[in-house]
């Protein structure tokens, strides 16, 4: 469990990199709690990498003030204490030419840990990654998601209290991918060990970290809860990179109480917000929040935005099939493949597609 109040394990303060006059990195401020999992998103060049190996001191020098469980960290003493203290995953494994077990067990070699020690230690993560069979073999023969577990049990092997985890699922195959995920977060649930780890996928994020942050010119754009980054994003970057798939500017024609209507394009929407008339908004709808009906009229439905719509593309999306409308402004819903065939939906459809008013994220442009 996090907890809040106590001395951050990680603080960061005005944090720089800078690299042939182009800055990498610059960031603020920075806390994370001990046992906290935080995930880093954004798109290539974010920042992501820079921000984890600055944190593991290997990418020197660079701006700024790096403290660790209270204690700033700035001679090489500190510097080699504090290395010995956190572990680091990339996204290709480092693995020696040696035996899995071997591989798990050099960072307790290092250590200077009695045998029997280090042989307890080392059994006990083969067996949380489901590598015990592979103990024996040669790091050389191991398939990707095979020397990834060798990775992650290794870094655990030296029980670290700061774990960097640098996109280590990327190069893998989605089923290998999901279960690597699925077993390293039952081990991040045991141990609480204090994770910050750089994704793409933002289900990985939503999955794993107790927050979010969206990186983008070195920058933190937004953190916060995995809920409130993906329901509540601070701009149209933002939106876009945590799954948005439909954002729309338009104009506050109405208002009643705490709802108000937009001119988009042809059409209205309502959403909730307190806003003034004339004000500018962008308005971000997420494609699961939208359902599609074949009936051509209106049905009886809670929803105070229902559109008549043509279906312009139908894509595969992973379990989903993603749905691209024409409801005179576009847009964008998710449905299941059983939903897909239940409803005959076909290219050139037309359907009706309708969405809450308390579904519309709203963004105040002015």
């Amino acid at each position: 469990m996090v907890m809040l109040g106590s001395i951050p394990i990680i603080e960061i303060k005005n944090l720089g990199v800078e690299r042939g006059g182009t800055i990498l990195l610059n960031i603020r401020s920075l806390s994370i709690q001990k046992g906290e999992i935080l995930a880093l998103i954004g798109p290539n060049g974010a920042g992501k990498t820079t921000l984890l190996q600055t944190l593991s001191y290997l990418l020197q020098p660079f701006q700024g003030e790096l403290f660790f469980n209270g204690e700033k960290i700035n001679s090489n003493h500190s510097i080699f204490e504090y290395r010995r203290r956190l572990a680091m995953v990339f996204q290709e494994p480092l693995l020696f030419d040696t035996t899995v077990f071997h591989n798990v067990a050099s960072g307790l070699k290092i250590r200077g840990m009695k045998k029997g020690e280090i042989r307890d230690r080392v059994l006990e993560q083969l067996d949380r990654f489901g590598i015990e069979g592979l103990s024996d073999r040669s790091a050389k023969t191991l398939s990707g998601g095979e020397a990834q577990r060798t990775s992650l049990a290794r870094a655990f092997a030296i029980q670290p209290e700061l774990l960097l985890l640098d996109e280590p699922f990327a190069s893998l195959d989605p089923p290998t991918r999901g279960s690597l995920i699925e077993d390293l977060e039952k081990v991040l649930s045991k141990t609480r060990t204090t994770t910050i780890f750089a994704t793409h996928d933002r289900l990985e994020a939503l999955n794993l970290s107790d927050r979010v942050a969206v990186m983008n010119g070195g920058k933190f754009l937004q953190i916060g809860s995995p809920g409130d980054v993906m329901n509540q994003p601070l701009d149209e970057f933002v939106a876009s990179f945590v799954g948005v798939e439909t954002i729309l500017t338009g104009r506050v024609v109405r208002r009643d109480g705490g709802t108000f209507v937009a001119s988009i394009e042809s059409q209205e929407i309502e959403a909730v917000g307190d806003v003034h008339l004339g004000e500018t908004v962008v308005l971000c709808i997420r494609p699961e929040h939208v359902t599609l009906s074949a009936q051509p009229h209106r049905e009886a439905t809670s929803a105070r935005n229902v559109f008549a719509g043509k279906i312009l593309k139908i894509a595969a999306f992973g379990p989903y099939q993603k749905i691209q409308l024409d409801c005179k402004f576009p847009l964008i819903a998710y449905v299941t493949h059983h939903s897909r065939e239940e409803l005959s939906l076909t290219e050139g459809k037309e359907v009706r597609a309708s969405f809450k008013a308390s579904a519309v994220t709203v963004i105040r442009k002015g």
